[in-house]
């Protein structure tokens, strides 16, 4: 009996510490202007905090193509920019950002897509027009299909043996990029 208490006991413990490496916390920011809902999703990787805010656009039939069209840059969510908010510097393939706030945009392809990092020009920054002077820097992305169509869409971070991958997910396309953590500045928290 004393040994079953215990094994219980260790599964708890093993089953916390699983869930704090890389734990995630979605709350909503406000319900969105044209109805997609607007979230702010947090995460620890490996000593860093992470935030993505974004609006979570649905489908609702619409052709892949014209929502995300490809060779073009796309502001990967809805109304606002989707925003990037890291305490620690972060290594996205070729691509070092540092602390800091940064618009997220994807610039899809039938190959490859690209991650585009800009510059946070005011607090509110509408997602469009794409504005290339506001770029800091790109990095390439793996693209693959869905299991199933995703309706809505999906930011996530998958904490990893060798840092992380930010994935995103929309309809039946799928595109991620591997990242890692740096010793970069703190600023503050969330």
């Amino acid at each position: 009996m004393r040994q079953r208490s215990v094994m219980i006991a260790m599964a708890a413990v093993v089953g916390a510490l699983g869930m704090t490496s890389s734990a995630q916390k979605t709350t909503e920011v406000h319900p969105g202007k044209g109805g997609s809902p607007h979230v702010k999703t947090v995460w620890t990787i490996d000593g860093a905090n992470i935030a993505i805010e974004y609006g979570r656009p649905s489908i609702k039939g619409r052709s892949e193509a014209e929502l995300m069209p490809p060779g073009k840059p796309w502001r990967m969510g809805a109304d606002e920019a989707t925003i990037l908010t890291t305490d620690k510097q972060l290594t996205f393939g070729p691509q070092i950002i540092g602390a800091g706030t940064f618009t997220l945009n994807t610039q899809p392809d039938a190959k490859e897509w690209q991650l585009i990092f800009g510059k946070l020009a005011k607090p509110g920054q509408w997602g469009i027009p794409y504005n290339p002077t506001l770029e800091v820097g790109r990095a390439p992305m793996k693209i693959a299909k869905t299991a199933k169509p995703v309706e809505q869409l999906t930011i996530s971070i998958d904490d990893t043996k060798a840092g992380a991958t930010l994935r995103i997910e929309w309809g039946t396309a799928r595109a991620s990029v591997d990242f890692t953590v740096g010793q970069g500045h703190t600023h503050g928290g969330f």
